[in-house]
């Protein structure tokens, strides 16, 4: 053999087995091809199999929370649509769906941290299709369903839930609630010098009143009077009795802050008289009670928050003479004053302000005129006001002086008297400021202020036997001190 021959020999060597590994690389390769292609294949067909699934089993069912689509659905019913879907699954997703702009895309990086929506989470869930991910590649982020859950969603699910709970702010804290002191007065009205006072001392005509209810958190008195320039007097009634609008500005004075209207001389002058008395309270801002469009309004309470407490306050009247009583008492369709002869209907208005308010007062236009002990239908009403939830019922009418004390855990006054009225000498100028500490239901305490009217007006009085002559009228009263 040459030494040319052998170089090619050996060339020839060579070449086959640089052959060889070239084949055994393209086999090799030919085999990884062959793998990924094939796990391309089930991977797809998983998919389909998947979508195929949640198609037939869901009507327009939302696919989960990332999508580029800008419609949303409703979670509920994208839940109860779903014939196979399993309830406390649905309840996890439609709790963590996020509106589209705050929803995290857990395809690109799944540690980055979430911010939820909670109206969106409550309200809604956002379509998706298709999410494209870094690597060019598709993902379907569905809401799971029996055949296939993704341990991964469900962990951010959680997390997402528990940042909505926890991102949410504390709630305020309660007010802390503490007593209150309820100032209450009895009969006014402004005729003849009164109305002449009225209208040139609007201001200070009641500073007397002023200084004894400076310290109470609220006072309430009885307005006995129309405010009105029009309307036919009443037929039939001995004694009809009107008054200006100046009235609200000398009680915003006074300190009394509340009045009922509800009594016999509420709708002295019709309706019309009635109107005018709601409009001119409205125009001056001054809250009134026991009168209203209809029964609703006649019955509903004033209620003031004070000290944490909200005290709610109802007006009404027993005394409706029988010739007026269907014309004056309001109904559903129809004004006029709140009348305590519907027991059924005051009783009503009590047990739903019981079941709102933390302290419930009753103001009365009741008794017999001219008696210092109350009628038996009071002593009746007031049990069955206190049974309904009220705590402290006050009253006048009789332009005499009754007492008061606790009844049932409840404090009951029957007669205050009166307190801005056109009498100068003998019982009925009896008056009084009587204040009552409440908190809550809890009766604190009491205070009886004797008074007697001055150029008839309540003036507080230094005088041990008015107290006691006060205290000596529980005797005929279902009362205790």
């Amino acid at each position: 053999m040459t030494p040319k021959d052998g170089a090619a020999d050996a060339d020839a060597a060579g070449m086959t087995a640089l052959h060889r590994r070239i084949l055994a690389a393209v086999m090799a390769g030919s085999l990884i091809l062959v793998g990924i292609v094939g796990f391309a294949l089930l991977g797809d067909s998983d998919n389909g199999t998947q979508e195929a699934q949640t198609a037939a089993g869901s009507d327009g069912e939302s696919e989960g929370s990332d999508s580029d689509s800008d419609d949303d659905t409703d979670a509920e019913s994208a839940v109860s649509d779903s014939d196979d879907a399993d309830p406390e699954t649905d309840a996890e997703v439609a709790g963590a769906e996020q509106s589209r702009d705050e929803a995290p895309d857990h395809s690109s990086d799944s540690s980055t941290p979430t911010t939820a929506s909670t109206e969106a989470a409550a309200t809604t869930a956002s379509p998706t299709s298709a999410a494209p991910t870094t690597d060019g590649s598709a993902t379907e982020n569905e809401p799971e369903t029996e055949t296939e859950s993704d341990p991964v969603a469900e962990a951010d699910d959680v997390d997402t839930t528990e940042a909505e709970a926890e991102s949410e702010p504390d709630a305020e804290p309660a007010e802390p609630k503490g007593s209150v002191t309820i100032a209450f007065g009895g009969d006014m009205h402004f005729e003849r010098d009164l109305g002449v006072r009225l209208a040139n001392e609007t201001t200070t005509m009641l500073s007397p009143v002023a200084d004894m209810l400076a310290d109470a958190d609220l006072a309430i008195a009885n307005l006995e009077t129309t405010v009105t320039e029009r309307g036919e007097p009443t037929p039939g009634k001995a004694y009809n009795f009107r008054t200006t609008p100046q009235v609200f500005d000398a009680l915003k004075t006074s300190g009394i802050d509340v009045v009922s209207v509800a009594n016999n001389h509420g709708m002295d002058f019709g309706l019309v008289g009635l109107q005018d008395t709601l409009d001119a309270a409205e125009a001056a801002d001054y809250p009134i009670i026991g009168a209203g469009s209809n029964a609703d309004e006649a019955f509903a309470p004033y209620v003031a928050n004070i000290n944490g407490q909200r005290i709610a306050v109802i007006g009404a009247t027993q005394v409706l003479d029988n010739s007026v009583r269907t014309l004056w008492t309001a109904t559903d369709d129809k004004a006029g004053l709140a009348s305590a002869k519907e027991v059924d209907v005051i009783i009503d208005a009590v047990a739903k302000a019981r079941a709102e308010h933390d302290t419930v007062v009753v103001y009365l236009h009741w008794g017999i005129e001219g008696e210092t002990c109350p009628a038996p239908r009071q002593l009746e009403l007031s049990d069955q006001l206190i049974a309904a939830g009220a705590d402290i019922i006050v009253g006048g009418h009789a332009h005499r002086l009754q007492s008061g004390g606790l009844k049932d855990g409840a404090f009951v006054h029957y007669g205050m008297g009166n307190f801005v009225f056109y009498k100068y000498s003998g019982d009925s100028t009896e008056s009084g400021v009587l204040k009552v500490t409440v908190n809550g239901r809890d009766i604190e305490g009491y205070e009886w202020i004797p008074a007697r009217l001055s150029n008839g007006v309540a003036t507080a009085v230094d005088d041990q036997a008015e107290l006691d002559k006060w205290n000596s009228r529980r005797s005929c009263t279902d009362l205790t001190e």
